[in-house]
């Protein structure tokens, strides 16, 4: 029974014609890329360039933005500061000048403002325009109201403007491209 079970194994397994292994269509040599799938992709990366290359161009014009956001919302957490906690608070902005420079801040001083790559004017409450190369603190009072005034900034081609209510020391900004 056992010699008859072996052979009925043999039997039943089916044979294979020849003992070669089997490649793909192309062959054992087929390897690397073709000319289509080359093209294809360097068509791809171009496309994709066009979109990212002009954004390239627009990250100083975007940190621009950014910088004056960052200055209004510093201004109104100076005002915040002033009306809850009861006293005075400032913010002091720094031109290219005192960039380099060290000075203590103010004691009621909640934080600072630098502008190191654009220009700051600054328009007072009685229509006095300056150039801010060193600094240029703005007081806020726990009553409401500032020392007030106007910041005029510029970068290349662009102008923002962020205005300081003396009487309610509200801020504004004003956007000009």
């Amino acid at each position: 029974m056992a010699l008859m079970g072996k052979g009925a194994a043999k039997v039943m397994t089916p044979m294979l014609a020849s003992n070669k292994q089997t490649y793909p269509v192309f062959g054992p040599k087929a390897a690397g890329f073709t000319l289509i799938e080359i093209l294809l992709v360097l068509t791809i990366i171009g496309m994709a360039s066009i979109f990212v290359i002009p954004n390239v161009g627009n990250l100083e014009s975007r940190t621009f933005s950014t910088q004056v956001r960052q200055a209004v919302s510093l201004l109104n957490y100076a005002r915040r500061t002033a009306v809850v906690q009861g006293t005075p608070a400032s913010v002091e902005f720094y031109g290219q000048a005192m960039a380099e420079s060290e000075t203590p801040p103010s004691p009621i001083s909640v934080g600072f403002w630098e502008f190191t790559y654009g220009s700051i004017k600054f328009i007072d409450s009685t229509d006095i325009e300056s150039e801010v190369d060193d600094k240029k603190e703005i007081v806020f009072y726990p009553e409401g109201g500032s020392t007030g005034g106007t910041f005029v900034l510029s970068f290349q081609d662009r102008e923002s403007k962020i205005e300081i209510d003396s009487f309610s020391g509200r801020v504004k900004n004003f956007n000009e491209d």
